[in-house]
């Protein structure tokens, strides 16, 4: 019965560095306890390597599987999801670590840590983690070499560089088939399997609501939204609305997006000046899709709503790219039926009394919603409004705190004031949550509009024109729509560092220059879906039934590539040995013309045996001829390879029998 290895203390060492390495992007996410634990048990294990002691009883374990399970049960109210899931992975590659014995239980081990690589993933894709995660695999991929050896090599240092050569090797030679299979893998609508539904709980965007404090929470983040690539010159500033929810129910704090039906047409009643351009909008698990005002056109699978926002047939849970075109001049919902006009007329009861009234005097001064419109504007910007990131608290009442004391506010508090003041003289309003405006990157010719610039404005129905948009935020700082919102506000208001402007030049050029690169991968690699394959087989002039077509190109070149990849290799390996075999057949042809034949099934050590024992002027010469021809052949040292064929070769040009 063969015996297997017990995993040495070298081996242990490796193969606790990888796991550690792999589960540290982790911490960060992990309740501190369980950090702590792991990491405990992971030093536990090393102490037990280092001073030979006997592993944990079963019985310890299973009770620290029951504790810990249980308190990751109680942190995350379940066993299942992904921040659960990864937690009690984590967990459990602790544990199992804590009872391996032999090295077949460290290559388990050394799996499940590929496993863990995978669920770095569920959290981020950048291109700072996937080189992070290669650098992972790489380290655990050497590990698993170590644990190979039936014999540890001599050095330390030369296993190492032996262990991280090899490992490297690997990688490198499995880079034509991961090529191969990333092109031709035929690409399904949907992913094959659906991420838990805490994947998403976290993002960062819009909601269906907004109150006082919505969208200025949304200013501090630097996350992206959404980049957009137009196909001629970008739209000034002033015309950048990214269109998002309609908000047309209102509590009296409250503002909400009603659900609307779907139309598969968009019915303008004039447009002009189109704009085409691309967009690629970030994960945000809504199903609404942002688009300039107004859209002229529907990307595949999306609808849109009489308010014209478009909506995904699926909630977005992964980049997505579109194709659009929009009109900067347009008219629409100049015949809204007479439901809808009603609905953008309610006001809650009992909230705003002054607010009310000051709407009556409004209509009973100027009669139409034009002139009402314009004198409210006119009321926002010689009222001495001031627009701030920290407006002081509203009470019950609070567009009449807004208006009538306080004047201190942010976007959501200039709209939601407006529209309210609109219904209150009996002109239909709604408000609009969005985008606003965005950073244009040189580098790749494209916009990066951030959460940072989330902004909320009006429309108001005006007869024989529809719906028109009204931004009340710019009657009292211009400055927001025309040069962002840093400009908008004092030097002391604290913002995110890159919706700041100014700053140190080197720093904001080579954070453009890393942007430009993440969207490239985001659109090379990220965004490799069906389309991008259908596309790139029709280019390269295939056509018809792609499945069939993708699985005939993905086995014929899988076979090219392992081909090829077999060839390079024994070729290597043929030009390693035949400088060796070489040196050793002149050696046995010299000790041949001595009289002493080398056997057609003697081996090499056996052969300078005999040599000892039949010539011994011979053996030491031969002995060491011997010893590096084996070093050289069947070593593990391959870091001296040269330095051994040269001593070699010496040693057999001096020999002479």
């Amino acid at each position: 019965m063969t015996t297997i290895p017990a995993i040495s203390l070298r081996n242990t060492v490796w193969l606790t560095t990888a796991l550690v390495l792999v589960a540290a992007p982790h911490v960060e996410r992990l309740p501190l306890w369980l950090s702590v634990l792991a990491g405990a048990m992971c030093v536990w294990r090393l102490y037990l390597a280092r001073t030979r002691l006997a592993l944990p009883a079963r019985w310890l374990l299973v009770a620290i599987v029951m504790a810990s399970a249980a308190a990751i049960y109680l942190n995350y109210r379940t066993l299942f999801g992904r921040d659960a899931g990864v937690a009690l992975l984590v967990l459990m590659i602790s544990l199992k670590l804590l009872e391996t014995r032999t090295q077949r239980d460290g290559m388990v081990l050394a799996f499940i840590g590929y496993f863990l690589v995978i669920t770095n993933f569920f959290y981020t894709q950048s291109i700072p983690t996937a080189l992070y995660l290669l650098a992972c695999v790489w380290f655990i991929t050497a590990a698993m070499i170590g644990l190979q050896y039936t014999r540890e090599p001599a050095g330390y240092r030369a296993q190492l560089r032996h262990q991280l050569r090899t490992s490297a090797i690997m990688l490198a030679q499995s880079v034509p088939l991961m090529v191969v299979f990333f092109v031709l893998f035929p690409r399904v609508q949907g992913p094959l399997w659906g991420m838990p539904s805490d994947a998403f709980a976290g993002v960062t965007g819009l909601s269906d609501s907004m109150s006082p404090g919505t969208i200025n929470q949304l200013v501090f983040s630097d996350d992206v939204a959404l980049r957009a690539e137009f196909t001629g010159a970008v739209p000034p500033p002033t015309k950048l609305y990214w269109r998002g929810p309609v908000m047309l129910d209102f509590d009296g704090l409250t503002w909400t997006a009603p659900p609307r039906p779907f139309l598969n047409r968009v019915d303008l009643e004039r447009r002009a000046n189109p704009v085409r351009y691309s967009v690629t909008v970030e994960p945000h698990n809504r199903r609404w899709l942002f688009a300039l005002d107004m859209p002229g056109t529907l990307p595949p699978r999306a609808s849109i709503t009489p308010d014209y926002l478009l909506l995904s047939h699926m909630p977005v849970t992964s980049r997505m790219r579109y194709d659009l075109s929009s009109y900067l001049d347009y008219e629409f919902g100049a015949n809204s039926n007479e439901f809808m006009l009603q609905r953008a007329l309610q006001l809650p009861r009992g909230f705003n009394p002054r607010t009310l009234e000051l709407g009556r005097q409004l209509r009973s001064r100027h009669g139409d919603n034009e002139a009402i419109m314009n004198a409210s504007l006119t009321l926002f910007r010689e009222q001495k409004f001031i627009y701030t990131l920290e407006p002081p608290l509203l009470g019950r009442h609070s567009v009449d705190e807004f208006i009538f004391n306080t004047r201190q506010g942010f976007c959501e508090h200039f709209s939601s004031a407006f529209v309210v003041l609109m219904r209150a003289a009996g002109v239909p309003a709604r408000v609009v949550t969005g985008y606003l405006g965005g950073e244009y990157n040189p580098l790749g010719n494209y916009l990066i509009v951030r959460q940072s610039d989330a902004h909320a404005w009006a429309e108001v129905w005006i007869e024989n024109r529809g719906w028109v948009r009204i931004d009340p935020t710019n009657s009292v700082s211009p400055a927001r729509a025309e040069g962002g919102l840093a400009a908008a506000l004092p030097d002391s208001a604290l913002l995110p560092r890159r919706a700041r402007s100014g700053g140190n030049a080197l720093m904001h050029q080579l954070a453009l220059t890393l942007d430009s690169l993440a969207n490239t991968w985001n659109q090379t690699v990220l965004g490799y879906n069906l389309e991008s394959q259908r596309a790139l087989l029709y280019r390269a002039g295939f056509d018809g039934d792609t499945m069939r077509t993708l699985a005939m190109l993905l086995i014929i070149a899988t076979i090219v590539a392992t081909l090829i990849l077999a060839l390079v290799t024994l070729t290597q390996r043929r030009r390693t040995r035949e400088p060796v075999l070489a040196e050793y057949r002149k050696f046995c042809e010299k000790m041949a013309q001595a009289g002493i034949t080398r056997g057609d099934a003697e081996g090499p050590r056996d052969f300078a045996t005999r040599i000892a024992k039949t010539r011994p002027e011979f053996a030491s010469a031969a002995g060491e001829i011997t010893r590096l021809y084996v070093s050289l052949r069947y070593g593990h040292d391959q870091e001296n390879k040269n330095q051994y064929l040269i001593k070699l070769q010496q040693y057999v040009k001096a020999f002479s029998a």
